[in-house]
């Protein structure tokens, strides 16, 4: 799955005109951004206007060093929707700006109770960059901080913005120190950097620096530094399980936004094992169903040979078996024809059925007529109720009888589950 992962451009400062802070509404604003496959390696990366960012599925904001405030904070037992609020009586006297122009989100995986670390930024400006990004049509998922409090440490040395260059050395280079308790930025000019740092230096730190700044980095800190550009370290952040887009900044999914969302979810490495259970579940349905379709194919076929055998077994003359029921039928006629037996269809069964119920108050019959298996009589003055009572003498015999214009046909009652051809 790509992700797309921006630099957002430090929040400016001392800096006011009548139109605001530059770049609020995304206008000749470039980004630094990195593009991943995968989340982890780096394909291309550059510098653009946001309207030509590249497109991917997921698309995460990192924040520079100097927009986060950090502060520890026990996180108070609050249900979901009054823990903003909660969080703003808590850290209340350690805000610089007021409270409700900040926005604040919690550690990943924080518990109620417990010691936690909360992330402060400018809401009105992070509201204004996210939404410069999608009127671009550039919707970020998540925005994480570029350094957070994290053990082991991590300290990243760039060229500061007085000097991008790195042309005075050390003196112009500042360092982001990450640590169990905090974030610091500090010049290296002066002492306040070598103050910060703990002697010795701790096993297990990680070193890095932006390409300008590495060669007076490993000057002053002694040790050897990994050269780090902007998008690689933005890309590494990415990867942070931190997100701050939380409360009134988190993502409102509506429509086939929401659709799109969930199925770009669906399709990361963290639901990876769930895909590959579904696709096994469906392939061995699929296997399952084609079994069972072909036992029971098994099961027909050998169901009609054994019919086959019964008719040509019962009947030899019979060579190809194409309506079983049909043809045992008719063999069965001819047999009884030629033993000079009448069927139930044949005109002496029939008349002698409807003899048997003739009404006692109606005269004999005057005409009728005989084709084979249906017998029509007349039945000129007869009433409803002779016809009802000739109709329910014969009906539980397997007859059926209509009435028509004077006319009564009887004939058999067709069987209630008729045969299947073969």
């Amino acid at each position: 799955m790509s992700t797309l992962v921006i630099q957002i451009p430090p929040r400016p400062r001392l800096r006011a005109s009548a139109q605001g802070p530059a770049g609020v509404d995304g206008t000749g604003t470039e980004y630094v951004y990195a593009m991943s496959p995968d989340g982890l390696s780096m394909a291309t990366h550059g510098r653009c206007a946001a309207s030509l960012l590249p497109k991917a599925n997921v698309v995460v904001a990192v924040l520079a060093d100097t927009d986060i405030s950090w502060h520890r904070i026990t996180l108070p037992k609050a249900p979901a929707a009054r823990l903003r609020a909660a969080l703003t009586g808590v850290l209340e006297e350690a805000l610089l700006d007021d409270a409700e122009g900040v926005h604040l989100a919690v550690a990943p995986e924080a518990t109620a109770g417990q010691p936690t670390w909360i992330a402060a930024v400018d809401r009105l400006w992070l509201t204004g960059e996210l939404a410069a990004l999608e009127k671009a049509q550039v919707f970020v998922d998540r925005v994480v901080p570029v350094a957070w409090p994290d053990d082991p440490p991590t300290g990243h040395f760039a060229e500061g913005a007085a000097d991008p260059q790195g042309t005075r050395g050390a003196e112009g280079i500042t360092l982001s120190w990450s640590h169990h308790d905090g974030v610091a930025l500090v010049s290296l000019q002066g002492t306040l950097a070598r103050a910060l740092l703990p002697q010795p230096l701790p096993d297990g730190a990680r070193w890095s620096a932006t390409p300008a700044a590495a060669t007076a980095a490993e000057r002053w800190l002694g040790n050897p530094i990994t050269v780090m550009t902007p998008a690689q370290r933005a890309l590494q952040a990415s990867r942070s399980l931190w997100n701050l887009r939380q409360f009134s900044l988190a993502r409102k999914n509506r429509g086939t936004r929401a659709l799109r969302d969930s199925w770009r979810k669906f399709l990361t490495p963290t639901w990876r094992p769930l895909r590959y259970g579904l696709i096994t579940l469906v392939v061995v349905q699929l296997l399952g169903l084609n079994l069972w379709a072909a036992h029971q194919s098994s099961a027909i076929s050998a169901r009609r040979q054994a019919m086959v055998a019964v008719v040509q077994t019962a009947y030899p003359q019979v060579r190809a078996v194409l309506d079983a029921p049909a043809q045992m039928q008719r063999e069965t006629d001819t047999l009884r024809a030629l033993a000079g037996r009448p069927g139930e269809t044949d005109f002496e069964p029939m008349l002698q059925a409807a003899a048997a119920a003739w009404p006692p108050d109606r005269p004999p019959v005057e005409t009728l007529k005989y084709e084979p298996g249906k017998l029509t009589l007349a039945a000129a003055g007869w009433s409803p109720p002779q016809i009802d009572q000739f109709r329910n003498q014969l009906t539980p015999a397997g007859w059926q009888v209509e009435s028509v214009d004077g006319r009564l046909t009887i004939s058999r009652a067709p069987a209630t589950t008729p045969g299947r051809p073969l």
